[in-house]
């Protein structure tokens, strides 16, 4: 199974975990000043040492993927959308089946090497990560600075090369009015909480990304165990609450149910409704107010019915009514077992 689709630790609040390593190579320039033939050279560097990395991982060149398919990896948070929009497709990616390791290469930086896992588990994915990275540099040789660490495109990442991140969903906080105190918080300890696609991304489904800042002067194992702390007590402050709302459960209940409702029985639904309708749910499931669905199964519909996954579960391309009408005859599907 895609590692998305599992259950992981904590994972009533917490969605997954991500590390990221920026990483370029030392024998050709930062993207920038690379020219078209640096670029398709460092491709095929890359693809002629894949076979002695192992882990399962197979080479597709940007140009080669579907506008669909790349847009359904951005809805898995697999790819940046600044990677799937590019025009000049010169990247490639790197990724096994279950999907959890993902490299990015032309990117901002040669390399983005990526590793996912569901719930919080930041150690073993920073262990793949570490263990992946090495042989690569080994195979490859970084770019990087006795006294700086790894050299990367962008200054914020320079030292460790190391983007720890975590999703979490706090919808409790919002309906509470707290979020904005909570996020202030995140913010004073030197993490970034942003929407789920990163930079500049709107919130969607209440869904946060909370990262670290800072990658000079601290090591990999201090980066992650700051965001993991941090993280705990965002965890710990959205089930108080939760606990809160479950006071006033028959309301809470009522919000939870009007939402299966209408995601049940309507004839058409936009993305954005779908978002919302479907983060009242979860709530409602984690908390065991709704019994009619598992977590596993929320998962389902949270990724089938983004638009792309959505397109790429019917193998069709949809205009934007269709797609509404097809979301709602998926979701009867997916709740119902089907295919």
């Amino acid at each position: 199974m895609n590692w998305y689709l599992e259950e992981g630790k904590d994972s009533d609040v917490i969605i997954s975990s991500r590390i990221r390593l920026a990483r370029n190579i030392k024998e050709f320039p930062f993207k920038i000043k690379m020219t078209k033939e640096d670029k398709a050279k460092l491709l095929e560097k890359v693809k002629f040492i894949l076979p002695s990395l192992g882990y399962g991982l197979k080479f597709f060149y940007l140009k080669e993927i579907d506008d669909i398919t790349k847009m359904s990896l951005v809805e898995k948070h697999i790819i940046s959308p600044e990677m799937a929009l590019e025009k000049e497709q010169e990247g490639a990616i790197v990724i096994n089946d279950e999907e959890n390791i993902c490299i990015m290469l032309n990117e901002e930086d040669h390399i983005r090497l990526q590793v996912f896992t569901s719930g919080l588990d930041l150690q073993n994915t920073l262990n793949l990560a570490v263990e992946l990275d090495e042989k690569l540099d080994e195979a490859l040789g970084y770019s990087c600075n006795k006294e700086y660490g790894y050299l990367t495109a962008c200054p914020t990442n320079v030292g460790t090369g190391l983007r720890a991140s975590i999703m979490v969903h706090l919808p409790a906080l919002k309906l509470t009015g707290n979020l904005n105190k909570v996020l202030h918080i995140v913010n004073s300890f030197g993490m970034t909480i942003r929407g789920a696609y990163g930079e500049d991304s709107k919130v969607k489904s209440d869904i946060y990304q909370i990262s670290n800042n800072q990658t000079l002067g601290m090591t990999e194992q201090e980066i992650v165990a700051n965001l993991e702390n941090i993280t705990k007590k965002v965890v710990e402050q959205e089930r108080l609450a939760r606990k809160y709302l479950a006071k006033n459960s028959e309301d809470l209940e009522d919000k939870v149910y009007r939402s299966y409702g209408i995601l049940t029985n309507a004839k058409k639904l936009t993305s954005e409704e779908c978002d919302n309708l479907l983060s009242d749910i979860k709530l409602g499931t984690d908390l065991g107010i709704m019994q009619e669905l598992k977590d596993s199964k929320v998962k389902e519909l949270m990724l089938y019915t983004k638009p792309a996954n959505l397109q790429k579960r019917v193998g069709k391309v949809l205009e934007a009514n269709e797609r509404d009408k097809t979301r709602a005859e998926v979701i009867k599907q997916i709740i119902k077992g089907g295919k």
